[in-house]
């Protein structure tokens, strides 16, 4: 099936990106006020302690979300390159920011997670990642160096050793109410080796950087938030509330009935 214009563009635009901004990576890499490691020190990042004394609020607002999980999307429904790492219905997502873009559904349902993740210094995305039993998303690495990742496990496996993540050649396990901080520009990989769901709070947070690399740094991810990248996603997220608030309206469709 032919491409249309924007997803050739989109394409485009993730393939000069890259090469535009390898070098600009390994600059920041150097310049990085936390190092250049696969995962980091908790203590390196104050916020940390008040999203965990309130990871019990974010999962009981979680678990209305997961009410209608049928209904969600999948990651590559929103973010059309993910299509490279997973192809299928078990890696389900619930946008509340991404890249400077505020989910209104995600804001209105999930308000008080949505007001801790404003407090987050530097917080650009911010979303419910829900990863079905028995599932392996692919080796892959993040777009940017700028930004680190951010996880918070609201619920894990009994098995949690049969849960993790690779970043390089650093593998850690997910425990509820814990979180973890790495760079996703680190190869890295995800399995769910068991039965149960895993879900995570995921935040994508701008690294700390000393003046005035933190300003460029701040001006690119911006740049990043104007993309047809990201103005993609934006515009499938907004397609998906807009036909998720219509089937809450007016309840399934006739096809939906019969299936």
């Amino acid at each position: 099936m032919s491409k249309s214009l924007w997803e050739r563009t989109v394409e485009t635009t993730i393939a000069v990106g890259e090469r535009v901004l390898a070098p600009i990576e390994r600059f920041i890499g150097r310049r990085s006020l936390v190092g250049d490691a696969t995962f980091f020190e908790l203590e390196r990042f104050p916020w940390v302690a008040q999203i965990e004394d309130n990871w019990e609020v974010i999962c009981e607002e979680m678990q209305g979300v997961l009410e209608d999980r049928d209904a969600l999307p999948n990651f590559q429904d929103i973010s059309k390159d993910q299509i490279e790492i997973t192809d299928d219905d078990r890696w389900k997502t619930y946008f509340l920011y991404g890249y400077g873009f505020e989910a209104k559904l995600g804001v209105e349902t999930c308000p008080r997670t949505a007001a801790l993740m404003r407090e987050i210094p530097g917080m650009k995305t911010a979303m419910f990642s829900i990863l079905s039993p028995r599932k392996h998303i692919l080796d892959h690495r993040g777009p940017y160096k700028g930004v680190l990742r951010y996880h918070l496990g609201l619920i894990v496996p009994k098995d949690a050793e049969a849960c993790r993540i690779r970043v390089g050649e650093d593998i850690r396990h997910w425990e509820e109410g814990k979180s973890m901080i790495f760079d996703d520009t680190f190869n890295h990989e995800v399995w769910n080796d068991t039965d149960e769901t895993r879900v995570v709070l995921f935040v994508d947070v701008l690294r700390p950087l000393p003046w005035p690399d933190s300003a460029i740094n701040r001006a690119i991810v911006r740049a990043i938030g104007y993309s047809p990248f990201v103005l993609d996603a934006k515009r499938n997220q907004e397609a998906w509330e807009r036909r998720y608030r219509e089937r809450r309206l007016h309840g399934p469709s006739p096809v939906e009935q019969r299936a």
